[in-house]
């Protein structure tokens, strides 16, 4: 399973890439092989603002539909497009091409309460 170091983790199985005052947000590998194959994603919260742990949309997998979670608080700038025509991306590509949402993050000091790599190695074993 691919857990890359650069990222930061939520026990809900989401990361986040930071990129300055931005970041990019997706859902792990481990749970886009959870979920299995993903057939569809809603995320309705471009320009929102929404608080850490609140809803940022949906995902839809042949066999269930799970919420995401927005792993820190801030405003949702950009929805990544591909994903609307090509939803496997995120099966495919988890951490690069399968981001779901760009982020301008309110509270920097949220990304302390994520999970590094270990940590969310632990997670999983657990």
């Amino acid at each position: 399973m691919n857990i890359p170091e650069n990222l930061k983790y939520t026990k809900d199985h989401e990361w986040v890439r930071v990129e300055g005052e931005e970041a990019y947000v997706g859902i792990t590998d481990y749970a886009q092989g959870e979920l299995g194959d993903i057939v569809f994603l809603e995320i309705e919260t471009e320009g929102e603002e929404l608080a850490k742990e609140e809803v940022f949309g949906t995902i839809e997998a042949v066999k269930t539909v799970s919420d995401m979670f927005m792993p820190v608080g801030g405003e949702v700038l950009e929805i990544n497009e591909k994903l609307e025509e090509s939803p496997e991306v995120v099966n495919k590509d988890p951490y690069g091409e399968g981001w779901l949402i760009k982020i301008k993050m309110t509270n920097t000091s949220e990304l302390d309460e994520l999970l590094d790599t270990a940590a969310y190695k632990n997670l999983l074993e657990a």
